[in-house]
């Protein structure tokens, strides 16, 4: 039997709307930001000298924890596959696994991307606007670049969650790994290895958020990073669906 793939993309956009955990933590990445950022700089004076040096990367502040939110949908938009054994259902309806996987890849990676560029011009846009005068623009330098940068590190924190949760099957186990790593792990780390640390995935892609990048990593070269950690998930995650039983 030959499965079109536009009828599996459609398949897997049915069930993100369908699982609440993964709709809830898509709708959640953009209240989450449009939140804090409103709650911050309505309540923080520009002049107080609180938003920092750099005031491109302040701009931003919210989109730390909406790195959880997207954390969150692409464990559970993976995961759910893994419960009372939907993913023996997926299967049958579509045996080609690599399709399936694909597939899934895909959709979880576009929602994730549009609402990651959502939220981060909305909250960009939000943060600033309650400065009145003293806010920065899109036509500040780097403003569009962190912007854009922000959308594609969220989309690629949910596809690194997807790729793990496909090789644990626990969405409990991933969200155990990833959501402490990026909250806390990640920040001990960068004071212990220098350096070093800003390889990691979330510091990797924070890069694109500074008005003046420091170290070895660029604003560009920083996503590459953080996706060449996602795509090495996600094929950790590929090879697990083809291995094992469903």
């Amino acid at each position: 039997m030959t499965v079109s793939p536009t009828a599996v993309l459609h398949a897997e956009w049915i069930k993100i709307r369908s699982v609440r955990a993964s709709l809830g933590s898509l709708i959640a990445l953009f209240v989450v930001s449009l939140t804090l950022t409103g709650l911050v700089y309505a309540s923080i004076p520009s002049d107080s000298g609180e938003l920092g040096d750099d005031r491109l990367l302040a701009a931003f502040y919210a989109l730390n924890f909406a790195q959880v939110a997207a954390i969150a949908f692409g464990t559970t938009a993976m995961s759910s596959e893994y419960v009372q054994h939907g993913l023996r259902v997926s299967l049958a309806a579509v045996p080609n696994r690599d399709l399936f996987y694909a597939a899934k890849v895909a959709v979880i990676g576009a929602a994730a991307l549009v609402v990651g560029l959502v939220t981060s011009f909305a909250s960009f846009a939000l943060g600033q606007g309650l400065l009145g005068d003293d806010g920065i623009g899109l036509g500040h330098p780097g403003a569009v670049r962190a912007c854009v940068g922000g959308g594609v590190g969220l989309a690629l924190t949910a596809l690194l969650a997807t790729g793990l949760a496909a090789l644990l099957r626990s969405g409990v186990a991933t969200l155990s790994i990833l959501v402490p790593f990026t909250l806390i792990v990640s920040f001990v780390v960068g004071d212990v290895a220098g350096g070093a640390a800003q390889y990691l995935p979330d510091r990797a892609a924070r890069q694109a958020l500074l008005a003046d990048p420091e170290g070895a990593l660029g604003p560009w070269s920083g996503l590459a990073v953080a996706a060449l950690w996602s795509l090495a998930a996600l094929l950790v995650g590929w090879w697990a669906v083809r291995r094992r039983d469903a």
